[in-house]
């Protein structure tokens, strides 16, 4: 109703989970951290327990994790634990693939079944995680079956990690006597909290920018109220200010004000009553908000977004595979020798990235990116191709994510770092404590903690692209397409070697490869699946882990 309005490309408050509009809070990164090491290296088996009210972002964290998870990792999803043990058993089988056709109606072949599996996949040096979201609704029974699980093991180690989300309650109901057992095992656990107001500006500020907006219509007294009523849970967030920017609309007003968020606080039955169980006593609300109200003087202005911002529709353009050529010539990956970055000078390194250098880096941040692709001229097609016109020989997709998603992707790309005005940095390398950001004849290395203050997640990665590819490629489809998506299965991590038909096999195989790089594992191939699946074809450019 108030996209046009507004100047938007989606509705920037949706509150189903969108990758594109991910938001990390340090709370968020804290959370994502303690995941990764408790089944990592951290975990050495056992469990791993996250807890959260609902709705401050733990199935985003979940997404998040999935992106993440080390290569040769097996990932079982569990999305509705309100079943018996058994059921539990055969769920976990058959997310891992296990064929139980004959050990369906017995919980030891069950779980020999399984052991069997753990134990191949431990011959192989993959490992096998279980996520339970919603973990408070398992019964009692249930999690003794889930706690018997972490008994499969070897002469040295555990063979199986257990990932348990939830809400509070999973914290009460772990605390039981007859369930302490289990309770010892947790190696590593988190309790995210709602967000602060300082996160809640960025975040409000976040989506506007993602979803497309020129500016950002909300006032800060607006912020400071959704903050108030929200108490920084991050759906409520999304909810009021939905409804918000419809009162906008609705009284021809450019600018959403705190009268306006109070008022659709009110209409969604999130008044003071209804928003209790979040609120503070009486006294120490005032005196948080008196202090929020002041460090928003302080801080915070309004953030004018550049037109020039790549807007949301880019996340609606047909997925194109990465061929130059006609897409008849199936399998036609590009793959450039240049080792123009491998090569190019690198000063040393900086503890900070230099102001006056990223301002004058502004005018070469596409360019820089094209000649990564051995392609100089390209620069304004890809800036181009980054504001929503992929028809010029280029792709470009936003996406959210972390260090580790990056590293994982292996292409440069192009960060997205907050300020007054948003500003841009080409990322062509990145190891455990350094970044080497610029264009191949102008870099630096700074330090990745000068960075982290300003980024908040985003960046642009572009490849080239031919127009004739389809929008989306699924089952039952034919053609030269196909033939070069099936090329490209057959040389990822966990390859496809089933012949050059999208049949039913194949869309099985796919909804695991989304599942493992954290997409919708909907069995399609569009924009993003196909991305992830050429990553493993194109040798040059690549993302630098080392350089001197």
């Amino acid at each position: 109703m108030y996209l046009r309005y507004f100047g938007l490309n989606e509705a920037p408050f949706s509150i189903t989970p969108d990758p594109a509009f991910v938001f990390l809070s340090p709370r968020h990164r804290d959370a994502l951290a303690h995941l990764l090491y408790g089944i990592g290296k951290g975990g050495s088996g056992g469990f791993v327990q996250l807890t959260g009210e609902v709705g401050t972002g733990k199935t985003t964290l979940c997404r998040c994790l999935l992106e993440q998870i080390p290569e040769g990792t097996r990932i079982a999803l569990l999305l509705n634990p309100l079943v018996t043990p058994r059921e539990l058993l055969a769920a976990i089988s058959e997310e891992l693939g296990i064929d139980i056709s004959e050990s369906i109606h017995s919980t030891r072949l069950l779980v020999d079944d399984l052991n069997r599996y753990l134990l191949n996949a431990h011959m192989r040096g993959e490992r096998v995680v279980v996520v339970i979201d919603e973990a408070q609704n398992l019964s009692p029974e249930a999690l003794e079956q889930v706690r018997l699980l972490t008994n499969l093991e070897t002469s040295k180690e555990k063979l199986l990690q257990i990932v348990l989300l939830g809400q509070p309650e999973l914290r009460e109901l772990l605390q039981r006597r007859n369930l302490r057992q289990l309770a010892q095992r947790i190696t590593a656990r988190y309790h995210l909290s709602p967000l602060g107001p300082k996160d809640t500006h960025l975040y409000i500020r976040h989506r506007m920018q993602v979803a497309g907006s020129p500016r950002n219509p909300f006032r800060r007294n607006a912020m400071n109220a959704l903050y108030q009523r929200s108490q920084g849970i991050p759906r409520l967030i999304n909810i009021i200010a939905d409804r918000s920017l419809v009162a906008a609309f609705a009284k021809e007003r450019v600018d959403v004000t705190a009268s306006m968020v109070h008022e659709a606080a009110n209409e969604v039955q999130l008044g003071e009553r209804q928003v209790s169980r979040f609120r503070w006593p009486r006294l120490v609300a005032a005196m948080a908000l008196v202090a929020i109200v002041v460090l928003a003087v302080a801080i915070f202005s309004d953030i004018r977004l550049p037109t020039g911002e790549a807007n949301a529709e880019t996340e609606k353009i047909s997925s194109q595979a990465l061929v130059r050529d006609h897409p008849q010539q199936p399998g036609a990956v590009q793959s450039t020798a240049t080792k123009l970055a491998a090569n190019a000078p690198v000063p040393d390194i900086t503890a900070t990235l230099d102001t006056a250098w990223l301002n004058e880096h502004q005018r070469e941040v596409w360019r820089g990116l094209a000649k990564m692709w051995q392609d100089a001229g390209s620069g304004m097609v890809i800036q181009a191709a980054c504001d929503g016109d992929n028809s010029q020989g280029y792709a470009c997709l936003r996406d959210q994510g972390s260090w580790s998603k990056i590293k994982r992707l292996g292409l440069p790309v192009v960060l997205v770092l907050q300020g007054e005005t948003p500003s841009y940095l080409l990322l062509r390398g990145v190891d455990d404590e350094r970044l080497l950001v610029g264009s191949p004849e102008r870099s630096q290395t700074v330090l990745k903690d000068s960075i982290d203050a300003r980024w908040l997640g985003a960046y642009f990665v572009a490849w080239p692209q031919a127009s004739g590819w389809p929008v989306l490629v699924g089952r039952g489809d034919v053609g030269p397409a196909v033939v070069t998506i099936m090329e490209m299965a057959a040389r990822v991590d966990v390859p496809y070697h089933g012949g050059h038909v999208f049949d039913a096999a194949f869309e099985l195989w796919l909804k695991g490869f989304q599942v493992r790089r954290g997409l919708e594992a909907d069995g399609i191939v569009g924009r993003k699946t196909l991305l992830y699946l050429m990553t493993a074809s194109i040798k040059e450019p690549t993302l630098l882990q080392t350089w001197k």
